[in-house]
């Protein structure tokens, strides 16, 4: 097998990554986006693979071979990988979705030391540099071992294994200063004169530093957290890239590198912080009030018979769905209730915020997946302005997201943070399991308000009860 085949097949792997990317920026394109990208990947993976056996069997020297043990083992790792990737996917809930996502980066984050530390043990071959060769794998070591570690913390954030409120050591923000003083240190120590003691020191810091980093972030900036993770380990797979002389896997990584990177700053914008701010620590708890406690008034209860008589004689409803609703898995409910309404002629949209959940897009994917119209699935920004002329707001599963507490306190956590202004609604119900506070441990004076209503408990079998009445 030529080289130009082996290039042309990378060349065309890159760009229905690209494809991939650019379907995936629209609800109805996105189906099609994933398939480009599992069809890249399916190349990625089939030409490497066929390359390298073909060069080992004609002795080729324009592609790299390698023994034939090597190569068995290599297709029985991808087998059992393979096992294992269609066991979580099939098994895990949208809820554990998140959690997932953080876990599988980790793994290149992993895999990205593995090849920084197998490079070092590597022979250089004749005219490559040898200090450029030592600078990349310990540059794809270091962003690879913050990766890992770092999304250890938030896989274990996300899961609940792990308190989700920031972990503040006195002076949190000089040890990381201190930490990356010492990694570029090292870094041009190792190019210009390298041991192995370096790389060892470099990569025992590197795990402690990545493990602080996002230990020190707070269980509100998890969506964030999230697509920052997704973009190191872009970065990371293009630095192992640059290490094994692989022109697909730098494409592949700059393209995940960059684009998690935006997307993490349309996240940060999205709640108003910057990204060094929430690097530098971000807000969170596990449901008791981090910020100050004050006496809003009373709240007032309501029923799901109630709720359905509003809904019978609304002319426009809002649904406001957050990540209370993918744990009581009541996405197929609201879309049956969605129907229902709308065949008795009443105006059903969806307002999502774009950090309602814990993973960006999460809300999304959610009434996807339970077959909710695209076209009625709206934005923050394209929903904020028709709140005033909404009859009645159902906010399912959501609190900061909807906290007037961002626009009207300015000592509160999450001032100037954009939220759906659902309080501008004729009336408001809330569905939650109690009056405990959101993900980002702030009080929500919304459910104090005149006109708004709360019906407590599992928001599938709450919404099913408002179906039954209807």
């Amino acid at each position: 097998m030529s080289i130009t085949l082996i290039s042309g097949s990378y060349i065309l792997a890159g760009l229905c990554f690209i494809l991939a990317l650019a379907g995936l920026s629209k609800h109805e394109t996105a189906k099609r986006g994933n398939l480009f990208g599992m069809i890249g990947m399916g190349l990625a993976l089939i030409f490497t693979i066929l390359g390298t056996v073909l060069a080992t069997q004609s002795g080729s020297t324009t592609i790299p071979a390698g023994p034939s043990w090597a190569i068995a083992a290599i297709l029985i790792a991808m087998v059992v990988g393979a096992g294992i990737g269609i066991f979580m996917a099939v098994r895990v809930e949208m809820t554990g979705m998140p959690q997932l996502i953080a876990l599988l980066h980790s793994f290149v984050g992993l895999t990205a030391v593995l090849v920084g530390w197998n490079a070092y043990f590597e022979p250089v071959s004749a005219g490559d540099s040898l200090a450029l060769h030592h600078g990349e794998l310990f540059v794809g070591v270091f962003i690879g071992a913050v990766t890992f570690t770092g999304s250890i913390i938030a896989y274990l954030k996300l899961s609940g294994k792990m308190k989700s409120k920031p972990l503040m050591l006195p002076h949190h923000n000089l040890i990381n200063l201190a930490a990356l003083v010492v990694i570029i240190g090292l870094t041009v120590w190792f190019v210009l004169d390298p041991h192995l003691w370096q790389l060892i020191v470099m990569t025992i810091v590197s795990l402690a530093l990545g493990l602080h980093l996002v230990a020190s972030i707070g269980g509100g900036d998890m969506p964030v957290v999230v697509s920052m993770l997704n973009s190191y380990s872009g970065w990371a797979a293009a630095a192992a890239g640059f290490t094994l002389n692989n022109d697909l896997l730098i494409i592949t990584g700059a393209l995940v590198g960059s684009s998690g990177a935006y997307l993490s700053f349309i996240m940060c914008r999205a709640m108003n912080r910057s990204f060094i701010s929430v690097i530098a620590g971000g807000f969170g708890s596990d449901g008791a009030v981090t910020g100050e406690e004050k006496d809003y008034g009373e709240f007032h209860e309501t029923s799901a018979p109630d709720v359905a008589s509003m809904l019978k004689n609304a002319g426009s409803v809002v649904i406001t769905p957050g990540y209370g609703m993918a744990v009581a898995q009541a996405q197929n409910a609201v879309a049956d209730l969605t129907s229902k309404l709308r065949a008795m002629g009443v105006e059903v949209r969806f307002g999502i915020h774009p950090v309602a959940g814990r993973l960006p897009g999460h809300m999304n994917v959610l009434l996807a997946e339970a077959k909710v119209p695209y076209d009625i699935v709206l934005e923050m920004d394209e929903i904020n302005d028709d709140f005033v002329n909404t009859d009645v707001v159902l906010v399912i599963g959501a609190n900061d997201t909807v906290n007037p507490a961002a626009m009207e306190d300015p000592s509160s956590p999450i001032a100037g943070m954009p939220v759906l202004e659902v309080w501008n609604a004729n009336t408001v119900v809330v569905f939650k399991r109690s009056m405990n506070t959101g993900y980002a441990g702030v009080q929500n004076p919304l459910f104090f308000k005149d006109n708004t209503l709360m019906l407590f408990g599992d928001a599938k079998e709450r919404v099913e009860d408002i179906i039954k009445a209807l």
